[in-house]
């Protein structure tokens, strides 16, 4: 009964975790009829804008500010802006692909969680090493839980399915393997028999 009760909760797991990949990939809906979503990069508004057409035939971004406002700008006003604030932009900023401080937060949380996905086989090498002999310890499972936490907040920041798809599964063979390893672990099944067998004895010799 457990072991059934534990594959529908494996399975509704896995079901709300591709749901979630799914709705947060998907596009924000458009207050325009025909608007679409496409990538822009200023440093005071959100990495996305919605292209559309006005009402004089004429195609118009729908940028939001990071102030929650939202300025309507013709194809000329964006390229200009974005011609500045590039132009603008760092080596550093270029080579991160950033445009403003909480870019870099993103990217540094990024970057910590692929040390510590990485940094895992690292301590499993060091740790079977010492061992002689191919071990997984527990802070394998740990680090490897944490890494992949971090990368998946970050391509879903990046919007980039195929790592957060990539990430999302393993991150569900983690949390399996550090249940198996903390759960309470049932008695033995010989220990069980032999129990039962001198209770057994026990009670013949009584009679």
């Amino acid at each position: 009964m457990k072991r059934t009760l534990m594959m529908f909760l494996e399975i509704g797991l896995i079901v709300g975790l591709a749901f979630w990949v799914y709705h947060s990939m998907k596009a924000s809906p458009s207050p325009h009829a025909d608007g679409v979503e496409v990538a822009i990069q200023l440093p005071d508004a959100k990495e996305k804008a919605i292209l559309y057409t006005a009402d004089d035939g004429q195609l118009r971004y729908a940028v939001t500010q990071n102030d929650g406002q939202t300025v309507e700008l013709t194809a000329d006003e964006l390229a200009r802006r974005q011609h500045r604030e590039q132009a603008a932009r760092s080596r550093f900023q270029k080579l991160m692909n950033v445009n403003n401080t909480f870019g870099y937060l993103w990217v540094g949380l990024g970057m910590f969680g692929q040390v510590l996905f990485t940094g895992r086989m690292v301590v499993q090498w060091l740790v079977s090493e010492r061992a002689k002999k191919s071990t997984v310890p527990p802070i394998f499972w740990w680090m490897s839980l944490a890494g992949s936490t971090m990368l998946m907040a970050y391509f879903l920041w990046r919007r980039d399915p195929v790592g957060l798809l990539g990430q999302s599964f393993g991150w569900f063979i983690y949390i399996r393997n550090l249940w198996m390893i903390y759960r309470p672990q049932a008695p033995h099944s010989d220990a069980i028999m032999e129990a039962e067998g001198k209770e057994t004895a026990a009670a013949a010799i009584a009679e």
